[in-house]
């Protein structure tokens, strides 16, 4: 696949991304077909569907997709009803309810068979991991655990054709220009020697082994193995090393931790160090965190680090299920797996089975 030269998402786009990944990143260990039924629901007006497609495919033109390349992937496709109503079935964006527990979460995410998988897929990629790591900076526990709670190593990567579904989801409206916008992406791979066959993933568009979308694929993808193909689908080395490319284009800093288990003292007066500020992205999942302090003024105030963390790094206190529970100081690198998805139960999740990887 011919190259696509690097570039930073605009925060909007970056937050909508994350938002759809994140809709395909928390699926449950069976594959999405097991899953219970969803009543389908008609798309608005399909007649007009032949028609927006057509939208689509003048659109494609002008980006410069080849012409045989839009013929053949716009060829007989119609509106998916049952990604209309997985779509509208969505949970809503009230900022009033509280989270829920944590541990049961973390249960079920970090289990014996997502640690066991990692670990095993470690140690069969021999001098592979560590090129990945040295080229890109990020440990390769947390690419695998990524990876794990992506799709569970490969094991469920979603059977929805990728045309008709990102089609769908943009003549349905809700997110209309993310939506063609990823289309557009997916004729633009075909282009750069995608095989068509391949193209399967989610309901929402993601695929592959790491659930990346269209565009994200086209800016980060990368062939880890040398064949001249950034392969996600069934090469492992191009699977972490896109996820790695991931992680750095979003600001991963070699030789810190994503952060550590922490204990604090009962008195610690916590209402004084809640953030003053809020963020302009996802918001509400960093409003959970304490402002940000140097590991050393953590450690003044009595909180003691359970694992190796420099006295310089800046750190937030989280403690996701409440005083007394377990904590931990969180450093720049948990914003970046929140790129990933953003979910502090994801994040948290991705960070802990990433230890248990290392083990």
């Amino acid at each position: 696949m011919c190259q696509i030269p690097r570039m930073s998402l605009t925060q909007p786009l970056r937050l909508l991304l994350t938002a759809v990944l994140a809709q395909t990143a928390t699926a449950p260990s069976a594959p999405a077909q097991q899953a219970a039924p969803v009543i389908a629901a008609p798309t608005p007006d399909e007649a007009a569907f032949p028609g927006y497609l057509q939208l689509l495919a003048a659109r494609a033109r002008a980006e410069g997709v080849s012409e045989a390349t839009i013929q053949r992937m716009i060829a007989g496709l119609t509106p998916n009803p049952r990604v209309v109503a997985l779509d509208r079935s969505q949970p809503g964006t009230s900022t009033t309810s509280a989270p829920p527990p944590f541990s049961p979460y973390l249960r079920t995410h970090v289990d014996p068979s997502r640690i066991n998988g990692g670990r095993a897929m470690r140690g069969t990629l021999g001098d592979v991991l560590p090129q990945i790591e040295q080229r890109y900076g990020v440990p390769v526990p947390i690419l695998l655990a990524i990876w794990g709670h992506e799709t569970n190593y490969g094991r469920y990567t979603g059977d929805f054709d990728l045309a008709r579904s990102l089609a769908t989801l943009a003549f349905e409206g809700r997110r209309r220009e993310l939506f063609a916008d990823e289309f557009i992406a997916l004729l633009k791979m075909v282009d750069h020697g995608v095989p068509r066959e391949r193209l399967y993933g989610s309901w929402a568009g993601a695929f592959g082994n790491p659930q990346f979308l269209p565009s994200v694929y086209l800016r980060l993808a990368q062939d880890g193995d040398g064949d001249g193909d950034a392969d996600i689908w069934h090469s492992k080395p191009d699977t972490l090393a896109s996820i790695a490319n991931y992680f750095r284009d979003s600001g991963w800093r070699p030789g810190q931790p994503w952060g550590v288990r922490a204990s604090v003292p009962a008195a610690l007066e916590r209402a004084q160090f809640m953030p003053r500020l809020e963020s302009p992205v996802c918001a509400r999942v960093h409003a959970r965190f304490a402002r940000w302090k140097s590991v050393a003024e953590w450690k003044a105030l009595g909180i003691v680090p359970q694992a190796p963390i420099g006295d310089q790094v800046m750190a937030s206190l989280f403690e996701p299920d409440g005083p007394g529970t377990p904590a931990y100081l969180l450093t720049g690198n948990y914003k970046v797996i929140l790129e990933y998805n953003c979910s502090n139960y994801y994040a948290l999740s991705v960070g802990l089975l990433a230890d248990e990887i290392a083990r």
